[in-house]
């Protein structure tokens, strides 16, 4: 058996397409419209991918804060830099529990926490 993707609702549809495509560098693959204003896109080139769904009849969103979806960097200063310029604050970090290994979160226009990691 294959993991596929992971999903979460999001609030706005456009807003999350361009914090997982312009901030992470995902690909969008596939989008369309899967009933009354519901909307859902694919994102990612590998076997795992993000899917987003936007539906209005949504009101509230609930990220649990002990989740997170971790994607790799090849610089987390590079990428520091690059996210204070596009308006991204880090939200925790960087953190660096060994001498390979350094990581930090942000969060996405939803809540959901993002970690960027680098190995040294």
């Amino acid at each position: 058996m294959n993991f596929c993707w992971s999903t979460i609702y999001v609030k706005n549809m456009e807003e999350s397409l361009h914090f997982y495509k312009e901030i992470v560098g995902l690909k969008e693959n596939k989008r369309f419209t899967a009933g009354p204003g519901v909307e859902i896109a694919f994102l990612g080139e590998e076997a795992t991918q993000i899917e987003l769904i936007y539906d209005p009849k949504k009101s509230e969103l609930h990220f649990g804060s002990d989740v997170s979806w971790g994607f790799q960097t090849d610089s987390l200063d590079r990428l520091i830099k690059s996210l204070k310029e596009k308006g991204v604050s880090v939200q925790e970090g960087p953190i660096q529990p060994n001498p390979h290994t350094r990581f930090m979160f942000v969060q996405d226009p939803n809540g959901m926490k993002i970690q960027f990691v680098e190995h040294l």
